[in-house]
């Protein structure tokens, strides 16, 4: 994890490269939508207690996609709201058909300044297309 982030604008990126793998995505998308409908359910047969099965449902799965697919801790370990807030912003992205492109763009934005720092420290160059290539190819 990098230094303390200062914003959601910084976070953002981090945690897209945490979610990197197609299927870890859609194990978050089906426990937020899971996490949703118990809140739903809650509201309509008016039993609060309900409310407890939410976050057991929705980082459930998001856990297991971090841990076993990603390799990786979930970012709500270090920023729970800025975590939370993602999700539903990735949630939202994945239903309008646009986190795959979200994926590569920041994978593509994160090699390319990986490049320039190499080439500022004098390291031979680094072709980024392979790396733009091979996140489109993970989606």
């Amino acid at each position: 994890m990098p230094d303390r982030i200062a914003s959601f604008e910084e976070f953002w990126p981090y945690y897209v490269k945490a979610h990197a793998k197609k299927w870890n995505r859609r194990l978050h998308f089906a426990g937020t939508t899971a996490a949703l409908a118990v809140a739903g359910l809650s509201a309509v047969t008016l039993r609060p207690s309900l409310l407890l099965l939410a976050p057991v449902v929705g980082y459930g799965p998001a856990w297991f996609g971090h841990f076993v697919l990603e390799g990786n801790k979930p970012a709500t370990f270090g920023y729970p709201a800025w975590s939370l807030k993602a999700d539903f912003v990735m949630w939202s992205k994945m239903l309008a058909g646009t986190m795959d492109a979200e994926v590569a763009r920041v994978l593509a934005e994160d090699a390319e300044r990986a490049a320039e720092r190499s080439a500022e420290r004098g390291v031979v160059d680094v072709d980024v297309a392979p790396v733009a290539e091979s996140a489109a190819a993970m989606n």
